[in-house]
């Protein structure tokens, strides 16, 4: 998966810039008598006469080979030393801000983990929740709201528990819950806890407490979750990487909470299959299906951009399908909202309650016809026919009765697991991830404070990486206070975010378990459908060749030009453009 754009890395776009701030260090290192700087470093090269050239790792640090110049420097000396190579690196940091800033990334950006024309594609095929229908935050706290009540009510949980509301930002999607433990936390790719990310309740765990837990901060293999993000089998975390779940997760958070402070003795087993089964109630029972029905407006948004994609793809001769977990009656409704009452002219097939991601695997379920009445036909499906409703099924029978195979088929939804994993592992089909959050993070990152923060946090640590090398008292006193700033930036950059858990795509440094999952999955992912838009159906999407940490350091090309706030004419061509 292509790295989310560092400011750092544009500072290739200005050499001339570059160049004078590593002049600047092996300046003060041949003053001070320790050589070069080491290019362990990715942005730092080393003088060699007029020219610059890359150093190799193998070399190890310079300032190994001559540190004993530094013995009969006083302590002073080499602290002011020290100090004097920070500040100047901070001011040529600083200058370089604003040509990073003139490189901001385009929330409406398509992004590429793999590459892909759209020149190929002929059918197009979509979930509907998240995916073609986006949801306003009044759902989250409906659902919120009904699930904590029927735990009340049904469940016997104490009365207590109404004092408490959803609460909108106190978590992320792609987070893990410890069943036993009840513990929500972020891990990330290499499945490390995150630490300062774990939550008992609404607070915090100590980082010496989760230490002790886990005997460190790695999650074995044997307990994290399925491969759908499910806690069977004798596994002990649960992943949540529907958007549905956020109200799950705080309502989770909150009855933790209320027995902490109360002092009650519980079983966190029981507690997460109860909260499980109570948010499960509000979809089978069609609760949260009739409030949206009956308030449509209030809770669906994205009408009109939905609409033009369906209709720029329809314009031009491309097949549409959808396959979607919900009901026919909720699907209708909000289909009628956002397109119209001829909304299935539209889909080639429509294919309701499929029951994904089992959909994808079972061969035994055959399709059902549904009538406008959602009343269930008995007779044997030979085709799938335009205008006609299906209800289940399976992706084998699909594939069979309509022929549709392969890269020539692009399927569209917001479920890493339950929408894409299997088609892309499986069938070859072309797979879309729909990211919501990607719109808010990316303005996040184009902000000043964000911007300012990550660009000296990098210069920073890569200083740190040369300067370690001194280890005499004096200077390891300086490079502490280097660290602790580090560490208080990282914070920073957290907390920009989201302040319990960050961001849903990066820990401090490494990319997020979430991250992992949508770059093997997907495709392309953007933050909604309205991203398509922007292109013409010719456009072929390139993944950005990030380097490898083995390979050269310096890339100039590499940049991400095709998510720079670049007007998007550049995309387009007159043809196939409506």
């Amino acid at each position: 998966m292509p790295t989310l754009s560092l400011p750092l890395s544009n500072l290739l776009r200005n050499k001339e810039s570059f160049q004078k701030l590593v002049t600047h260090f092996n300046y003060l290192h041949t003053r001070s008598g320790t050589g070069s700087v080491n290019t362990s470093t990715p942005w730092i090269r080393r003088s060699r006469g007029t020219k610059y050239g890359l150093v190799s790792r193998r070399q190890g640090p310079l300032g190994q080979l001559t540190a004993g110049n530094m013995c009969t420097s006083s302590s002073d000396d080499k602290t002011s030393w020290l100090w004097s190579v920070y500040n100047e690196t901070k001011r040529q940091t600083q200058d370089l801000i604003p040509v990073i800033s003139n490189n901001f990334v385009n929330p409406d950006t398509i992004f590429a983990n793999n590459q892909m024309s759209l020149q190929d594609v002929e059918i197009y095929g979509f979930d509907y929740d998240y995916t073609l229908a986006f949801y306003s935050s009044h759902l989250h706290t409906l659902i919120f709201n009904i699930a904590r009540d029927i735990l009340i009510e049904e469940h016997r949980y104490p009365e207590g528990l109404r004092e408490y509301d959803y609460i909108p930002n106190f978590v992320i999607r792609g987070l893990h819950y410890d069943v036993q433990k009840a513990l929500l936390m972020k891990i990330d790719a290499f499945h490390y806890i995150q630490l300062g990310t774990v939550y008992r309740g609404l607070n915090p765990v100590p980082e010496k407490e989760v230490i002790a837990m886990y005997e460190g901060s790695h999650v074995p293999l044997e307990i994290m979750s399925d491969f759908y993000g499910k806690s069977s089998h004798g596994h002990t975390m649960k992943q949540f990487m529907d958007i549905f779940s956020l109200p799950e997760m705080t309502l989770l958070s909150c009855v933790n909470d209320y027995f902490m402070k109360h002092n009650i003795d519980y079983e966190p087993v029981h507690l997460y299959k109860d909260v499980k089964e109570a948010i499960g109630d509000v979809h089978v029972r069609g609760i949260m299906y009739r409030a949206v029905e009956a308030d449509i407006e209030k809770y669906i948004c994205y009408a009109e951009q939905t609409h033009a994609v369906l209709q720029k793809l329809s314009k031009n001769g491309k097949k549409m399908f959808l396959i979607t977990n919900s009901p026919l009656d909720f699907v209708d409704r909000g289909m009628n909202y956002i397109v119209g009452k001829d909304w299935q002219d539209l889909f080639d097939v429509v294919i309701v309650q499929a029951d994904k991601p089992g959909f994808f695997n079972d061969r035994r379920k055959p399709f059902r016809r549904v009538t406008d009445k959602g009343v269930l036909l008995w007779d044997r499906i030979h085709r799938l026919e335009k205008g006609q409703i299906y209800k289940q099924g399976n992706l084998y029978e699909f594939l069979r009765l309509t022929g549709w195979r392969g890269s020539k088929v692009l399927y569209f939804g917001d479920h890493i697991y339950s929408d894409l994993a299997d088609l892309t592992l499986k069938h070859g089909w072309r797979t879309g991830a729909i990211i919501p959050e990607l719109r808010k993070e990316i303005k996040i990152m184009n902000t000043e404070e964000y911007v300012h923060t990550m660009t000296w946090l990098q210069a920073l640590t890569g200083l740190l990486e040369q300067m370690q090398v001194h280890r005499d008292p004096a200077s390891q006193m300086v490079i502490q206070q280097w660290i602790n700033e580090r560490e208080e930036m990282r914070l920073r950059t957290k907390d920009i975010f989201n302040v319990q858990f960050g961001s849903l795509f990066r820990t401090y440094h490494n990319p997020t378990y979430f991250s992992r999952r949508l770059s093997r999955f997907a495709d392309i992912y953007m933050a909604s459908l309205s991203c398509l838009l922007n292109y013409d159906l010719q456009h072929t999407f390139y993944p950005r060749r990030t380097p490898l940490q083995h390979e050269s350091p310096i890339w100039p090309e590499q940049t991400s030009t095709g998510a720079m706030s670049i007007p998007f004419q550049s995309h387009r061509t007159t043809t196939g453009s409506d």
